[in-house]
């Protein structure tokens, strides 16, 4: 062809065949197109790698080899965007010396080139080598930039003959378009060079390597040479397949064409040239019914078609069309809306588009301008569709958007005018054809068939069998197309092969039809649900989820369920997982379809020989699967902190150009917004709005929200926890995608990392735009650095989450509270075994303590139904419990419904409105008494009672079916069981020593800090204005006396003091100091700071940003208390309630000591609490109150349960219906106020109160701090007025009390963990939504409380209350008395404690039983030392009690991806586990991805499907054993394992010790040993680790429940830790050391 006349010069067109031949070359690692643009490509650019010899073969030559490299580098262009070099070593493993992006400046490289010292070792293993740079060395993350097209070249100096097999990475190399050159010696093998290198020519050889300064020139020459071969045509292309090459025929490949002018006003005069484009394109075309389709759109402010791709069949009318194209004309350039135009209007089935039958959708955009509106989201939406987009721009475009509009960036095209367009015809053709050419017939997909094996099914097998058959007959099985794997199930599931056993059609076919009936009872379909979720949909088992194939599940059932099928179904939806059910008349077809995708993916047969009847439609709705639903739910995060105030407006413009963009309904594109700075604030939901005029009217008229410091790792929880929710209008549970678009413009105070990853794990899509302070972190937050606008590094930080221990002591037995409910069989086959039934309830509850504020008792009888016998506040004397106990009557009948009795205790007796005390924390006690099976399904019930936080304890007869009594119960070791109900006395004892167990563990507080051993950071902070300038040498005198009784260390006690005035300034840092004298000289020299006003809000923001941090020597992120001593000597000038608020959230205990010149309820405000708050009359008075000060900073008893109500402190607010329809109850709502006021406390320290009126809208009559007395709530209270109006606004009031009223400013001691409770009298249907609000109510820990009357929805009310027995109604507001003391006892229930008091306790082994994990690293590196590691297993397996309940044991391998020898529940037996131990073999593989494989042992391991026993308390170990640095990140995943509660020990060598170290739940519980050889140097240690769980349970029993006598005791636990006598547990052994010296304290 004439390269002039297609106007390209012959540099560009030989630089486009480059890289189509490289495209070429990495088809079989790429599907993606990689093509890079032909007017920008630099063709000096290369990156280099050398490959050095390093064995002991080339020790005396290595000074030649040095040399000739530093020589060569000389030569090269080293810099940024020329030249980039790499240096390997290698004889049996290679290692990097220097990768391509570790020097960019050549002096630095030949600096580190003159250092080189020689690596040794043998065998001389070459091909590994090659493996090693093609996975470790030519990648982005090493700075290789082959994305961008660069030559890739690799020189292997190599002087002998390999050991191992060089054929397979040489061709690995060469198919991924790397150019290779060959340097030997004599002693190299001349076949082996040839093999690896380019080709012939590429080889180059010396007699010794002092002669290499011989071939210097000859190598420089060769790589400048490009081997390219010019294709001479494009019909035909050639692609490489994995063993084998297939040709691809253009003339019969089929293509929907999309063509969108830019019809607007700038375009006119070069509109011909567009048009005459478009024809010539056309012309080459093949346009026929069934094969290319043609579309043309043209617009400018609006979009407008001119021809659908179903308007023309032939190309004579396609061609005519275009030929009588007019101008559309108009402005402005609107390129965001017409493309989605395209995607919602073209793209589709009524327009002619055969998207959904696979054919290939292309987009080829003409524009000549800037577009005015947002175009990244409908680009993304278009390549969501699965469109293949290519942009032509003018000189006029803007480069930079066409590249994000395309589909890739080198599919932007660009010429100066449009008369030039003939320019490119042909390029733009080759493109279009090559990417079509390997993009063909590319539909991939997972599918899984899921087979019912059970016994109801085993005639229709082989019809079942034949159908799978038939369907994979229609599938194109092949390493990158569809893969297939098969299970069957019935009580258990049983994989027959996964996704990635077979890679042809033939060898699947062969083995289905080997497949043999699985037989069995019952039929869990739920836990086989689950099964291929957790092990069939993941990468080790040959899942392609994470790179975005169709995963699909066909269910084969023939029967109901016997187990639950509801949250696996979910799990696997939330998954991504398309699921398809059939089912026959023995399914229960409701079941099937909700477990399917979409209701309508549920089929039905009468028998499984009409399976073909129903092929053709499921291989349909098959097709409709492959490409996602069209619509999203979008949600806006905006950076509303101080920081982008100038810049808001511009961030409000962009998201409603955005929206404008969307196609908002209910059914199709969801909106909501999020404003955050230091706390998140939803501006609406994605269900708050369902019309775009609403959206965009909502987001003109934004505000600002303002605030610091800026907490965006906060709001990506918020949004992940609150916005993106089912019921906040999410449907990501029907695979609606879900986006988030982040705008923040800076560094984020708090961590992002775990919040983002959490967003990405559930599936969150993450956009992102920052701006120069805040790339590099968006960068970390969005899903692919390529969808924000910079793109940078940045380095994660590491927070040792375990290092603060907090000793723990039960709470007294004589004041624990329990309920405890007896549920018993009263069924026709327990009549004669009744009365020793009920002899048993009495004599345990004998042993019980029944009062009103201690336990509670209740009593139910079942059989068909169950029915109480009297509730948990029936009754609150045990005299009372007895009597009615010994009055039981047989209840009789059948059959036996265990389940639905389970069900009913836990809807109708462990309530609130039945007595019960679980929202206070009091345990809550089933003891179950059952004389045989159950008839019904006992799983879901049991498990839903579990939930609720429910021990249960079963108790069954040989009658019973024992593993039923196990799977009901708490744990399966309290199931017992007894002959017959008369032998209930032997177990007796045995159950309440279990009840006590449970309930003294339920028991714990946080005890009181040892002063003499705590660490703590105190900051003080001083007043140094004009008005203490008199007082200021006092001042600085108690500091001195306080610090004086500190004990100032590096890890003990750190000081820092702060002067404030009009502005704060640190005088020095909790890090300045390390010794007391330091500290002591530093107080002694301070000088008053002066100056005026007193702003002490500006000063407590200022330590809370600036002193109270990492950077400055705080420890909070290590648990250490945080302190601050404010002395202020007068009233600030500014607001002191935000700032004290943050610092109180942060952790931070202030103390504040005012004079009589201060404002003391100023003072209070700010402390943590108000009896924290000191007063002097001057500073000199401070000796005075020195000692008050250190015994209130001794960190106080804070107790975790048991509050007293007589001393509980609430905050509650009337929220009353003030509408025109409740005018004449007024009087009577005023009066039932008046009297609950009246039952309360209202003091400053104790109960608060606040009224609030409403209809249309909401009015506070006065706050939670107007009024501190309670004759003064009680007078204004009497003096309320009828608000009246109308309409009935409750929704609108419920957000009005959240942000208005339970706030600080107004009062509220919310962040004091005081309880927050809302009592609504409403006498009407709200006019609007409630749902929401009551939602953000409760997610605040509000407690609602709702009154209605006749004329209210009852269901309205349920919703907003806390719990709907909360709800309560009266006929009339005149008979609110009848429940007075209804509402005052449901308030009792829900006098909580702080919830914010939790303790931080260390992780501990108690308990006789333990999940064990071993993740062994079975890297290359590791290869000589694996037989150790495995000798090391074995040993510890070997001391462990292995049992199915007792210890369980699992076994993980892992490199470059992990791989499960066997599970938790796979062994019960220690020979089983020793003898599969002894033979595993070295799984191999590279780069070492330890980050990887934590993240695999914690979502599919740690899993109950996988035997663990966590959601049963049970501890969960994890023993690591790594010999080398992880190629990923490992801080993430090991966070969340040791967050969910895992413990990690872990061993490693020289070579990884240090990163062992930060993935273990403590420092001290790494070994390191220098070679794997070592190993049993710390083998008795680890043993020794793990059994130290003996000494944890002695160290309980101590604690006074089990009554061991104190001495004997302590006498066991010094046996246990002499036994150990190692570093295990240093704080453990600590805390028994003080244990044994002041045995008195406990």
């Amino acid at each position: 062809m004439d390269l002039m006349m297609s106007g390209v010069n012959s540099q560009q067109f030989v630089t486009l065949l480059q890289n189509l031949w490289k495209v070429l070359m990495w088809t079989r690692v790429k599907i993606k197109l990689l093509l890079c643009s032909i007017a920008t490509l630099d063709g000096n650019m290369r990156d280099i790698v050398f490959l050095l010899d390093g064995s002991d073969n080339t020790r005396k030559g290595f000074p030649a080899i040095r040399d000739f490299l530093y020589k060569m580098i000389e030569n090269f262009y080293v810099e940024q965007k020329k030249d980039r070099v790499a240096v390997i070593q290698y004889s049996n493993v290679a290692v990097a010396n220097f990768y391509l992006n570790s020097f960019l400046r050549k002096e630095d490289m030949l600096n580190s080139v003159r250092g080189l010292s020689h690596k040794g070792g043998r065998p001389l293993n070459t091909g590994a080598a090659l493996k090693f740079v093609k996975e470790n060395v030519f990648t982005s993350s090493s700075g290789s930039r082959y994305m961008d097209g660069v030559k890739q070249i690799l020189i292997l100096l190599s002087s002998g003959r390999s050991r191992d097999n060089v054929d397979e990475p040489a061709s690995a190399l060469k198919e991924f378009g790397v150019l290779v050159v060959g340097i030997g010696t004599k002693s190299s093998d001349s076949r082996e060079l040839h093999n690896i290198s380019h080709d012939s020519s590429f080889v180059l050889t010396v007699s010794e390597l002092i002669e290499l300064p011989e071939i210097q020139q000859q190598l420089l020459s060769t790589m400048t040479r490009a081997i390219v071969q010019v294709p001479t045509k494009t019909p035909t292309v050639i692609t490489t397949i994995p063993g084998k090459v297939r040709t691809i025929d253009l003339e019969t490949a089929r293509k929907d064409v999309v063509f969108l002018l830019d019809g607007s006003d700038g375009t006119r005069s070069g509109f011909p040239a567009m048009r005459d484009f478009v024809q010539r394109v056309v012309e080459k075309l093949t346009v026929e019914e069934n094969r290319d389709r043609v579309s043309v759109v043209q617009y400018s402010r609006e979009p407008e078609a001119n021809f659908y791709l179903n308007t023309y069949t032939t190309k004579e009318n396609v061609v005519d069309a275009v030929t009588g194209l007019r101008h559309k004309g108009g402005r402005p350039l609107n390129t965001g809306a017409a493309l989605q135009y395209v995607r919602d209007n073209v793209f589709t089935a009524s327009s002619g588009s055969r998207r959904l039958d696979g054919v290939p959708q292309l987009l080829i955009l003409l524009s000549g301008g800037r577009s005015f509106d947002n175009v990244d989201t409908p680009a993304a939406a278009l390549k969501e569709l699965g469109v293949r987009v290519f942009g032509i721009g003018t000189r006029s475009s803007d480069k930079r958007e066409m590249q994000r509009i395309s589909q890739d960036p080198s599919y932007a095209l660009s010429v100066s005018e449009f008369t030039d367009l003939p320019s490119i015809q042909y390029v733009s053709l080759l493109i279009f054809n090559f990417y079509l050419s390997v993009d063909l017939e590319t539909a991939r997909k997972d599918v899984v068939f899921l087979l019912d094996g059970s016994d109801g099914t085993r005639s229709g097998f082989p019809a079942m069998r034949d159908f799978v058959q038939r369907v994979v007959e229609k599938f194109t099985v092949e390493e990158n197309r569809d893969r297939v794997s098969v299970v069957q199930y019935s009580r258990e599931p049983e994989n027959h092969f996964n996704l990635n056993t077979y890679t042809t059609k033939e060898d699947i076919v062969a083995t289905i039809e080997g497949i043999r009936h699985k037989g069995g009872r019952p039929l869990n379909t739920g836990a086989a649900l689950q099964h291929v979720r957790d092990n069939v949909f993941n990468a080790s088992s040959g899942s392609r989820h994470l790179e975005g194939v169709p995963q699909i599940l066909i269910l084969l059932n023939g029967g109901r369920s016997f187990d639950n099928v509801n949250t696996p179904a979910s799990a696997l939806k939330k998954l991504g997982v398309k699921v398809f059910a059939v089912g026959t008349r023995s399914s229960d077809i409701r079941e099937l379809q909700k477990i399917s995708y979409n209701p309508r993916f549920a089929l039905s047969v009468s028998e499984f020989t009409d399976l073909p009847n129903v092929q053709q439609q499921l291989m349909s709705a098959l097709g409709s699967v492959i490409v996602r639903a069209p619509s999203r739910d979008v949600v806006f995060l905006l950076d509303g902190s101080d920081g982008t105030r100038a810049g808001f407006p511009a961030m409000r413009d962009f998201v409603q150009r955005v929206v404008e963009t969307l196609a908002v309904d209910e059914n199709k594109d969801r909106v909501a917004l999020v404003q955050y700075s230091r706390d998140p604030a939803a501006q609406f939901y994605l269900n708050t709005f369902n019309t775009k005029d609403d959206i965009v009217n909502t987001v003109r008229g934004l505000r600002h929200k303002g605030g610091r410091p800026l907490n965006t790792g906060a709001a990506l929880q918020y949004v992940r926890d609150n916005i993106f929710t089912a019921s906040s209008g999410s449907r990501s549970l029907q695979g609606i995608p879900q986006m988030l678009i982040l705008l923040s413009g800076g560094r984020s105070n708090d961590n992002v990392d775990v919040s983002a990853s959490a967003l990405k794990e559930s599936g969150v899509l993450i956009f992102g735009i920052g701006t120069r302070n805040s790339s590099r972190e968006v960068e970390r937050i969005v899903t692919d650095p390529k969808t924000q606008i910079f793109q940078s590094g940045f380095p994660k930080s590491n927070v040792d989450l375990f290092s603060l221990l907090f000793h723990i002591r039960l709470v007294d037995k004589s004041i624990a509270r329990k309920d405890v409910v007896f549920l018993l069989d009263g069924s026709d086959g327990t009549r004669s075994g009744f009365p020793a039934m009920r002899d048993f309830v009495q004599r345990v509850v004998e042993k019980l303590t029944v009062e009103e504020n201690r336990d509670r008792v209740s009593v139910v009888q079942y059989s068909r139904e169950p029915e109480a016998n009297f509730y948990l506040n029936t009754y609150t004397t045990k005299e009372n419990v007895v009597d009615a106990v010994t009055g039981l009557r047989h209840k009789g009948g059948r059959p036996l419904n265990t389940g639905a009795a389970l069900q009913y205790v836990r809807d109708n007796v462990f309530t609130a409105s039945s007595g019960s005390r679980r929202l206070d924390g009091v345990p809550q006690l089933l003891i179950l008494l059952s004389g045989g099976r159950s008839f019904d399904n006992v799983d879901t019930p049991a498990a839903a009672l579990k939930e609720l936080g429910v021990k249960v304890f079963a108790i069954g007869t040989r009658s019973s079916d024992s593993r039923e009594m196990q799977r009901i119960s708490q744990d399966p070791s309290q199931a017992m069981s007894v002959s017959d109900f008369t032998d209930l006395p032997s177990i007796q004892q045995q159950l309440l020593s279990s009840v006590e167990t449970v309930t003294d563990l339920c028991n714990l507080c946080l005890f009181s800090v040892d002063l003499e051993t705590a660490r703590k950071d105190v900051v003080f902070l001083l007043d140094g204005s004009d008005g203490t300038r008199s007082g200021f040498p006092a001042m600085r005198d108690f500091v001195q006396r306080v610090v004086e009784k500190l004990t100032v260390e590096e890890n003990r006690d750190r000081v820092s003091v702060v002067q404030y005035s009009r502005e704060p300034e640190a005088n020095f840092y909790l890090n300045t100091y390390t010794t007391k004298e330091n500290v002591v000289d530093a107080v002694t020299g301070l000088r008053h700071k002066g100056g005026r006003p007193l702003n002490t809000g500006a000063a407590l923001q200022y330590v809370r940003d600036n002193v109270f941090t990492a950077s400055s020597g705080s420890r909070r992120l290590d648990g250490v208390p945080q302190l601050l001593i404010l002395l202020s000597g007068g009233r600030s000038f500014d607001n002191v309630d935000t700032p004290a608020a943050a610092l109180k959230e942060l952790g931070v205990k202030v103390f504040a000591i005012g004079t009589r010149s201060s404002d003391s309820r100023e003072m209070q405000r700010i402390s943590q609490d108000p009896s924290q708050a000191m007063s002097v009359s001057d500073f000199t008075d401070l000796p005075s109150i020195q000692q008050q000060l250190l015994s209130s900073t001794d960190l106080c008893n804070l107790c975790l349960f048991s509050v007293d109500l007589e001393t509980a402190r609430k905050d509650v607010v009337f929220l009353l219906d003030g509408s025109d329809g409740t005018r004449s109850g007024f009087p009577a709502m005023r009066d039932f106020v008046q009297r609950v006021v009246e039952k309360l406390t209202v003091e400053e320290n104790r109960d608060r109160v606040s009224v609030v009126q409403y209809s249309r809208e909401p009015e506070a009559n006065f706050y939670l701090n107007t009024y501190t007395t309670k004759e003064n709530v009680v007078d204004a209270v009497t003096g309320l007025r009828h608000k009246g109006g109308r309409p009935l606004n409750t929704g609108a009031a419920l957000q009005y009390v959240r942000d208005n009223v339970f706030t600080a400013s107004s009062g509220s001691r919310r962040l004091d963990g005081v309880p927050q409770l809302l009592i609504l009298l409403s006498g009407g249907r709200s006019f609007d939504n409630v749902d929401t609000p009551a939602a953000a109510l409760k997610e605040l820990g509000v407690k609602v409380f709702a009154v209605g009357t006749r004329s209210s929805d009852i269901r309205e009310l349920q919703k907003i209350s806390y719990d709907p027995s909360f709800a309560l109604s009266v006929s009339e507001f005149t008979d609110l008395p009848n429940v007075h003391q209804q509402l005052i006892s449901v308030l009792g229930t829900v006098i909580v404690p702080d919830p914010t008091m939790k303790p931080t306790v260390k992780p501990t082994i108690i308990g006789k039983k333990k999940d064990v994990v071993f993740l062994l690293d079975g890297s290359d590196g590791t290869r000589a030392g694996f037989p150790a590691m495995r000798d090391f297993v074995q040993r510890v397996v070997e001391t462990l009690a292995v049992d199915e309940n007792k210890d369980r044991v699992a076994l993980v391998q892992y490199s470059r991806d992990p791989a499960a020898q066997f599970y938790l529940n796979t062994f019960n037996t220690k020979d089983d586990i020793v003898n599969t131990v002894r033979g595993l073999r070295h799984k191999g593989g590279r780069p070492l991805n330890t980050g990887a494989a934590l993240q695999y042992v914690r979502d599919n391991i740690f899993t109950a499907s996988s035997g663990s026993r966590s959601l049963q308390g049970i501890p969960q170990m994890l023993i690591l054993l790594s010999g080398g640095r992880s190629n990923d990140n490992v801080d993430v995943s090991a966070s969340a394992l040791k967050e969910s509660g895992v413990l990690i020990f872990g061993i490693g060598t020289q070579n990884s010790s240090r990163e062992v170290e930060r993935i273990v739940t403590d420092p001290s519980y790494s070994q390191s040993v220098s070679e794997f050889t070592d190993i049993p140097r710390v083998q008795d240690l680890v043993s020794r680790c793990l059994q130290l769980e003996q000494g944890a349970l002695i160290a309980e029993k101590c604690r006074g429940y089990h009554k061991i006598p104190v001495k004997q005791c302590l006498s066991r636990i010094s046996q246990t830790f002499r036994a150990s006598s190692s570093n295990c547990y240093p704080l453990w052994k600590q805390w028994l050391l003080e244990l044994l010296q002041k045995p008195q304290q406990f």
